[in-house]
């Protein structure tokens, strides 16, 4: 396992530097730069924000008496993150450190995994939508031609898939509960925790209310069109001249390409790839495309760092504790 992801990152990072070298070190480079620090910075911001919504939108799903406090879910969220985008694991190795992260805030182990489980697939609902909005807008918006009839026609079959593929996940969740639990356990170890009792019942406390996933639904999905904002400022900021909506349609099929693409650590190559692509189509030369899949990248670095090493220090401050806490019960039992 661990052999397949260090060889498809490998195979990620040298289509990434080749684009890059394709287009020209100079003009990706130079494009980055005219952010500014301040640019860069008001950057980073926008996509900290969004992080209330992924928080809340995770935090809708409990009922008002098992809820945590939005700061611990929106705390989640960041390691969730960060572990996807900075450190070399997939979606999954992602979200159990999310997990993990939720637990070492006093979460249980149950309902961690499950509102997580919950979340994933109320998100995973959220960007099919959004990704439907984005054909609509290439659709609406660029000319017809052969690449864009052969891209529409692989959104679709993507986007169709896609949707099945959520149904039948959604009804793993309520009715098959052996898969459930075995998606749990790969969490919880992958979290640090073993054991993995009452996920089902969790679950069926959170499917209780179906209005509930519907909100969170909605909010993953003004998260969605959030970030679209986001990149649309970084696409201003480093000169490229296009409206709200045409970011918005580039980000969402950028996304939807990396989905499909879910298995390469970090999406190394996928998403320079998908950007190399799109941008052209809504104006934007291809040394500011791939400049904003650069300035991506060292956001999630800028970003996803802090939160980690803040994680382990927290994790570290709880392993001594423990420790520090055993010999003593052991005296006293003896």
């Amino acid at each position: 396992m661990k052999l397949r992801f260090a060889l498809l990152a490998a195979v990620g990072v040298a289509l990434a530097l080749y684009l890059v070298r394709y287009v020209g070190w100079h003009a990706v480079l130079s494009a980055a730069a005219t952010i500014g620090w301040t640019g860069f910075a008001l950057f980073c911001l926008g996509a900290l924000a969004l992080f209330v919504l992924l928080g809340t939108a995770w935090q809708v799903l409990l009922p008002a008496a098992l809820a945590p406090r939005l700061r611990v879910l929106i705390g989640a969220r960041l390691v969730r993150d960060a572990g996807a985008e900075v450190l070399p694991l997939s979606q999954l190795g992602g979200i159990a450190l999310g997990v993990r992260a939720a637990m070492l805030q006093g979460m249980s182990a149950a309902l961690a995994s499950a509102s997580m489980i919950v979340d994933v697939t109320a998100e995973m609902l959220a960007q099919i939508a959004y990704a439907v909005l984005g054909v609509a807008i290439l659709l609406a918006r660029v000319p017809r031609s052969s690449q864009v009839t052969s891209l529409t026609s692989a959104c679709v079959i993507g986007l169709l898939l896609a949707a099945v593929a959520a149904g039948l996940f959604i009804t793993v969740q309520r009715r098959g509960g052996r898969i459930t639990a075995r998606l749990a356990r790969t969490l919880r170890r992958s979290a640090g925790q073993p054991t993995f009792t009452g996920v089902g019942r969790a679950l069926e406390i959170i499917y209780r209310s179906p209005a509930r996933v519907v909100l969170s639904v909605a909010l993953h999905l003004a998260a969605w069109v959030g970030n679209g904002a986001v990149v649309w400022l970084g696409f201003r900021l480093i000169g490229a001249h296009i409206d709200v909506a045409a970011a918005i349609a580039i980000e969402s099929l950028v996304y939807a390409i990396r989905s499909a693409g879910a298995f390469v650590p970090n999406a190394l190559g996928v998403q320079e790839g998908a950007y190399l692509v799109l941008g052209p189509l809504f104006g934007v030369p291809p040394d500011l495309a791939l400049a904003i899949s650069v300035l991506k990248r060292a956001r999630d670095i800028a970003i996803g760092v802090p939160v980690l090493l803040s994680w382990q220090a927290a994790e570290g401050r709880r392993a001594f504790q423990t420790a520090v806490r055993s010999p003593a019960g052991d005296g006293g039992a003896q």
